[in-house]
């Protein structure tokens, strides 16, 4: 049975991204229970501070927090799962605080023309990342995924990254509405109303895709 972890960056309750969640989790369920959700803004997680410690110890040497605990469950997961809104062109606060500590799973040389990374142990995993945007254009969430390409590469030669997009999501809970209920939004949202009828299928296909990923991968 796969072990999905899933790094939840909301923060908010019930928002786009808890649908998107919602979703991929149902599907997986058809094969797997081991599925452990975890808030990022309700852990206790200190800021990396570059001290590089951890290219000595192959740990973070950052003690007192949710970090050992939770760096053993990323190690441990065939299946990780990383969701969150797209702020200012990335994801929230909390889930970029987590990521920063993955520093500590690699080795890190300085040479004259960059970095070279090892990591500590070859991961094979599926990286899933589900991403709720406010903006029409899903390019916004571009450097999260470059982010994510690199980190996969750095890890291991055999994971995976799989990414879902929802755009044009600006109030709770839209990706669940209808097409009317789209209609009566959009004026408010300064948008057109004849976008709803596409925008409910697109919305639609992209909850589709989260729960026919999440069976897909949890086989």
């Amino acid at each position: 049975m796969k072990k999905i972890l899933i790094l939840d960056g909301s923060t908010r309750k019930l928002g786009n991204t808890s649908v998107l969640l919602q979703h991929f989790t149902e599907g997986a369920q058809n094969n797997s229970v081991d599925i452990e959700h975890v808030l990022a803004k309700d852990l206790n997680i200190k800021y990396c501070n570059g001290c590089l410690r951890c290219n000595l110890i192959k740990r973070c040497s950052i003690r007192d927090d949710d970090w050992e605990k939770l760096s053993q469950k990323i190690n441990e997961a065939d299946i990780l799962v990383f969701a969150s809104p797209i702020y200012f062109h990335y994801v929230t606060a909390p889930l970029k605080n987590i990521i920063d500590r993955f520093r500590s799973f690699v080795h890190v040389q300085i040479t004259e023309t960059g970095l070279i990374h090892t990591p500590w142990n070859n991961w094979t995993k599926d990286f899933v990342l589900l991403l709720s945007l406010g903006s029409s254009d899903d390019s916004d969430a571009q450097p999260v995924i470059d982010l994510f390409e690199y980190m996969k590469e750095v890890l291991g030669d055999n994971n995976k990254l799989h990414v879902i997009k929802a755009t044009r999501l600006a109030v709770i809970k839209q990706v669940q509405k209808t097409e009317e209920e789209l209609r009566e939004l959009y004026p408010k949202l300064m948008l057109d109303e004849n976008l709803a009828k596409a925008d409910f299928k697109k919305n639609q296909d992209v909850l589709k895709e989260c729960f026919d990923l999440g069976k897909e991968l949890s086989k």
